[in-house]
């Protein structure tokens, strides 16, 4: 009579005196240990096998492993009765247990591991568009193909060494591609009614590059009124096949940037990576981007270039004190407008501005004179306007 932390009592009548029994039966165990089964591998190559490993924890001598695969209620396959790893060449769901003693006592079963089959079936990874360069801010597909195989049968997983983490699907979408998507990409298939999969694909690699960017320059940068300049665009390393776009500055007072405005002769862009504006009067600025490649893609667009002119007639002037071109931090330095208005503007523009401002920005203006903020001093153009 085995009673696991339970009390029996029995009563029994003799010469009409009462005897009672007492049987206590106190049989305690530890929880029974489980089974750990790891597996080299959960995809056996076509024509091979993979290893199965069970263990017991924590780890004493004398077990023998009961391996069991499809349900672990099923019969154990006897033949694979053992006390090390074995190996399988058969797709399933496999699980162990461990057994010692006579009568055996066995462990708890372990956690079932799936075994796919490799099939002879490719998966390849590609890329749609299936372009040569791929640039920031571009959106693009990786898809998973499997040769004579199509995306209902089969589910699909991806591995990157990116920051990307595709989901498993058929194809994998990013929109705005960045650096951080560079990377090496591969996939396999496995069939969804078999336990049956694919061979990891070749690796693909993904790069991410800036867009190419267009350099102007501007020949002279300082005019006399009516005279011609030359402009240059340049694609920085990059080859030639190139067509060019010439654009002027159009100064947006409200918000003091500018919008960029097709030179004459420039919509369909020019083969020549120069141009020349002729007669120019006025100061104005300059950009050019390029078009190339296959399919067509378009360079960001350069850096606006000024060309400096003298008006035939100037309207105003400028002045700056103390009268010199180079200047030191520690300096009080005011800049004063002269002419026919009452309503002056101190603009400027210097090569690390994005945007035109004026005095209050970087300065004090006080009627036509703007003083310079000196800790606020920078190399640039400055000029006047009303």
């Amino acid at each position: 009579l085995v009673c696991r932390g339970c009390t029996i009592s029995t009563e029994v009548n003799h010469n009409d005196i009462n005897f009672l029994f007492y049987i206590f039966v106190l049989n305690q165990t530890a929880n029974r240990p489980k089974a750990e089964l790891r597996a080299d591998d959960i995809d056996i190559p076509v024509g091979g096998s993979v290893t199965l490993t069970c263990s017991v924890n924590p780890s004493s001598s004398g077990w023998k492993y009961f391996w069991y695969r499809g349900e672990k209620t099923s019969e154990p396959l006897t033949s694979q009765l053992s006390a090390g790893p074995i190996r399988v060449s058969e797709e399933g769901v496999y699980w162990c247990r461990g057994g010692r003693g006579e009568p055996v006592y066995y462990t708890e079963y372990s956690d079932s591991v799936t075994i796919y089959k490799n099939v002879p079936n490719k998966a390849v990874v590609t890329l749609q568009p299936n372009w040569s360069e791929i640039y920031r801010g571009e959106t693009i597909t990786l898809r998973c193909e499997i040769k004579d195989g199509g995306d209902t049968e089969w589910e699909y997983e991806w591995r990157t060494t990116s920051s990307e983490k595709p989901s498993n699907q058929h194809e994998h979408s990013i929109r705005s591609v960045s650096a951080s998507h560079s990377g090496v990409y591969r996939c396999k298939g496995r069939k969804k009614s078999e336990k049956s999969s694919t061979d990891w694909s070749d690796p693909f690699k993904l790069t991410v590059s800036d867009k190419p960017q267009s350099v102007l320059t501007v020949s002279p940068s300082w005019l006399s009124a009516g005279a011609s300049v030359t402009l240059n665009c340049s694609v920085k390393d990059q080859s030639a096949g190139w067509r060019f776009y010439w654009y002027k500055t159009v100064p947006d007072q409200s918000d003091n940037s500018y919008s960029y405005e097709l030179l004459p002769g420039s919509s369909s862009g020019t083969e020549q990576d120069s141009y020349i504006v002729h007669g120019q009067t006025h100061t104005a600025g300059y950009v050019c981007r390029a078009e190339g490649g296959d399919p067509v893609y378009y360079t960001e667009f350069s850096r606006a270039q000024f060309v400096w002119s003298a008006d035939f007639h100037s309207s105003a002037s400028l002045t700056v004190s103390p009268d010199r071109a180079q200047h030191f931090t520690s300096d009080s330095v005011s800049l004063s407008c002269e002419g026919n208005s009452t309503e002056w503007r101190v603009k400027r523009l210097s090569p690390e501005d994005r945007y035109l401002s004026d005095c209050t920005t970087w300065g004090t203006m006080n009627g036509s004179t703007c003083k310079l903020n000196t800790n606020r001093l920078s190399a640039a153009v400055y000029w006047c306007e009303s």
